[in-house]
């Protein structure tokens, strides 16, 4: 049997993160909502989708990460389809990229903005997303896990409907980035800082890890393939690819 104090002591801990859920982490994960959706809009637009098609993924961007955060946890319905504000932010931000960046020659400055609004997003998610596995009573070595998976599920879902590898497959420290920030918060969580600062701490962390491993090409070990020589030609299995498509 639970004694009193026990008891009572959790339901404190449930009252104060339903209080901060409803107030500092809802805003970090609109704000993460609407950042992941101008990612998805961007790239969208890169690949010149009509309106439909850059709002569809900026939902699916912002969206996905967390609805896959929320099943798990057992946090149904999911926020993303049950609270009007994600939908809203959505759009505003699939909006913002269809309207305020049309299709010129800035086109080629689209891949940075994707990277740093995925970078942006990223960050928060990871965050969020293991605050509030913690918030439901994950185990502190898994939450982390969660917060990984609310980071780049959107943009997993982003990058396969426009039919490309995954960003998290192939590029600079990505997954890396986002669990080094989700431990930040699991750290604090177990030390009782302020949940607010630590969610802040860790977002500032993997963003700037995140950037830099960009800006140095920093990543993971690669398998090494040899090339294997081809008669006749001397040809690189990307260029291969390449004239495959033609």
């Amino acid at each position: 049997m639970i004694e009193p104090s026990v008891s009572q002591e959790i339901l404190n801990a449930l009252a104060e993160f339903k209080a901060y859920a409803a107030s500092t982490l809802l805003v970090l994960d609109l704000t993460g909502t609407f950042v992941f959706a101008l990612s998805g809009g961007a790239a969208a637009v890169k690949e010149r989708l009509d309106l439909f098609g850059v709002l569809v993924l900026s939902f699916a961007a912002a969206s996905a990460g967390g609805i896959m955060r929320d099943l798990l946890i057992g946090a149904v319905p999911p926020a993303a389809i049950s609270d009007w504000r994600y939908l809203a932010v959505s759009l505003l931000a699939g909006s913002v990229m269809f309207f305020c960046y049309p299709i010129s020659d800035r086109l080629r400055n689209l891949r940075n903005l994707v990277l740093i609004f995925d970078a942006g997003g990223l960050a928060l998610f990871a965050v969020v997303g293991t605050q509030k596995a913690l918030g439901y009573g994950l185990n502190p070595l898994m939450a982390p896990l969660l917060g990984v998976l609310t980071g780049i599920g959107g943009g997993m879902l982003r990058d396969l409907l426009v039919v490309q590898i995954p960003t998290v497959l192939r590029a600079e420290l990505y997954a890396v980035a986002a669990l080094a920030g989700a431990s930040v918060v699991v750290v604090g969580h177990e030390l009782n800082f302020p949940p607010a600062a630590m969610a802040i701490a860790g977002a500032v962390l993997c963003f700037g890890v995140r950037l830099i491993a960009i800006r140095r090409g920093w990543r993971l070990p690669v398998a090494y393939l040899p090339q294997r020589p081809r008669a006749g030609a001397d040809v690189s299995d990307d260029q291969e690819d390449k004239l495959g498509r033609l």
